[in-house]
């Protein structure tokens, strides 16, 4: 099911365009090893600094080269043009690095979609696991993923190592499995009652009673607000790297919403603990059924339902509200469009549809 729309000419797409970092090429290099089309993108990351390929999303682009046979041109640290040809993708199983601080997270939902089409198959990721700019580990295991479950994708996920900031030396396995029987259609068009907020607090490498100190301002800072939640304070197993991490989920009627706040040298415990607390407040006063990450993450699946490359669909319409349109949306939206037969609708007021175009 992956790699099957064969073009001749290259999707030819511009790095600079909407956010201009390096969600596009992620998604670019998802969407070729699934429609098998190549792509040519100039101006790779041209709004970041420093612009160009870095190590991370190289990581990325070795990654679809292992999965499916593909070839690259240009693929060096700091190119700002990239070419991409897919080849079949493989099931099987892949040890991949991402090296130091790269986004283990990152790497696996760029590959994630690619290896459920083609039959599953087995991903050993090493590098960062909750790092800045990135969903954390827990927010893919929480959020993301039971999700991307509605659309028939699934893979079980296991954290050998955590990897912080900018040691990295992570790890985490997933077994991918193969596409199940699609939805007729998804709608998540509000959150519905607030059920459960969980805040879990996490420290690999330093003294436990950081977690607990973090975890205790995270629940007062929402008791603060009259929102009452329950916390659990958690070792991660690490290697060499060092780091704490507050991850609030909160669980409504209709839909799931994770935050995560890091911890850093010289930022005390406590407001590690006080600013997952206050996305989930910040949340909690839009209006969107989503929050702002997961309303661009869904795109994907949602667009692969509109498509019918997850199989048989009708009507295949994915309609949701998000907290926040944000650029990384949008751009995601435009990318989508590049490259299957879908139609994005973003609404100002957060509203998302996609739809067979």
């Amino acid at each position: 099911m992956a790699g099957t729309d064969r073009h001749d000419a290259p999707v030819e797409l511009d790095g600079s365009e909407g956010e201009g970092g390096g969600q596009i090429l992620r998604s670019a290099l998802s969407l070729s090893l699934i429609t098998g089309r190549p792509f040519h993108m100039r101006n790779v990351r041209a709004n970041r600094q420093p612009p160009g390929l870095r190590p991370q999303h190289l990581a990325c682009v070795r990654g679809a080269e292992a999965i499916s046979g593909g070839r690259s041109e240009g693929a060096a640290v700091g190119a700002s043009e990239l070419r991409f040809e897919p080849g079949p993708v493989r099931p099987g199983d892949y040890v991949l690095e991402v090296g130091t601080a790269g986004s283990t997270p990152l790497l696996f939902q760029c590959l994630f979609y690619p290896l459920a089409l083609a039959g599953g198959g087995s991903l050993t990721l090493r590098g960062g696991t909750h790092l800045p700019h990135s969903p954390s580990y827990h927010y893919v295991v929480g959020v993301w993923l039971p999700v991307v479950k509605a659309y028939g994708l699934n893979a079980a996920l296991r954290l050998v190592h955590a990897g912080f900031y900018p040691q990295g030396a992570g790890e985490f396995i997933a077994e991918v499995e193969p596409v199940r029987d699609p939805p007729d259609r998804v709608d998540l068009p509000s959150r519905g009652t607030l059920r459960d907020i969980a805040v879990g607090s996490f420290v690999g490498g330093l003294p436990f009673g950081i977690a607990e100190r973090q975890s205790k301002a995270a629940v007062a800072a929402l008791r603060e607000r009259g929102i009452y939640s329950h916390a659990e304070n958690r070792p991660l197993p690490v290697t060499h790297s060092v780091g704490t991490v507050t991850f609030i989920m909160a669980q409504f009627e209709n839909t799931i919403a994770g935050f995560t706040s890091l911890g850093k040298r010289g930022l005390p415990a406590e407001d590690v603990g006080r600013e997952a607390a206050e996305e989930v407040a910040r949340f909690m006063e839009s209006g969107g059924a989503l929050d702002e990450h997961l309303g661009d993450q869904i795109l994907l699946p949602a667009a692969l339902l509109a498509a019918g490359k997850l199989g048989a669909s009708s009507p295949g319409t994915t309609r949701y509200t998000t907290a926040r349109v944000t650029d990384h949306l949008t751009t995601h939206a435009w990318l989508i469009e590049r490259f299957l037969p879908v139609r994005v609708t973003v609404e100002p007021g957060g509203a998302v549809e996609v739809a067979p175009a």
